[in-house]
């Protein structure tokens, strides 16, 4: 299930509160960050955009500051939690009304925690949360991708050595394509992937 596209708007009270248990509301310093509302907002407005950090609007704060304090969300695993919040909240849960803010942000956090948040994206069940169309990412379930497509040479009694020696190249060609995907995503491809 794709989530329906929307446009960046800002967080409303019920929203911003339902996303709070999940944030980091002090700087490694220990200083209490007192804007913190707006700090999420820049984020998902720089998500929701595909814009590099640089054109975040003045009304953010400094591009620099966001970019580091979404990085530290990401290695504290904010994106894994609120994509397991997702998975076991109520239709009507707050967390739902900005489900397509948090899969944007999971694409620009994915390129930071690799393969094993692609695995964790697949197997909690928000393809829509991956950097792209699922058949075109690198996918390590290749147990279950076997399985569900069935892939596997064919046998046949009649079938010559070279004949079977060349469908099982074939099946592992298959197979290292659907672990593999694209090395890279053309932009236009990631800017139609909603």
């Amino acid at each position: 299930m794709r989530a329906a596209p929307h446009p960046h708007r800002p967080l409303t009270d019920l929203e911003f509160h339902a996303l709070l248990p999940y944030l980091l509301p002090r700087s490694p310093q220990g200083r209490r960050i007192a804007d913190l509302r707006t700090r999420i907002d820049g984020i998902f407005h720089i998500a929701c955009s595909l814009s590099p950090w640089r054109e975040l609007p003045p009304q953010y704060g400094r591009p620099d500051t966001l970019s580091r304090y979404f990085r530290r969300l990401t290695e504290k695993g904010l994106w894994q939690r609120l994509l397991d919040a997702l998975a076991h909240t109520a239709p009507n849960h707050p967390l739902r009304a900005i489900q397509h803010f948090i899969f944007r942000a999971c694409r620009r956090a994915s390129r930071q925690l690799g393969l094993a948040f692609n695995r964790f994206v697949r197997e909690i069940g928000f393809p829509q949360a991956l950097p792209g169309p699922p058949h075109l990412i690198a996918n390590p379930l290749l147990s279950e991708t076997c399985a569900a497509a069935r892939l596997s040479p064919p046998k046949s009694r009649t079938a010559t050595a070279t004949e079977a020696f060349l469908a099982q190249v074939g099946a592992l060609k298959t197979l290292w394509s659907i672990a593999a995907g694209r090395a890279r995503l053309p932009r236009a491809l990631k800017l139609g992937w909603l």
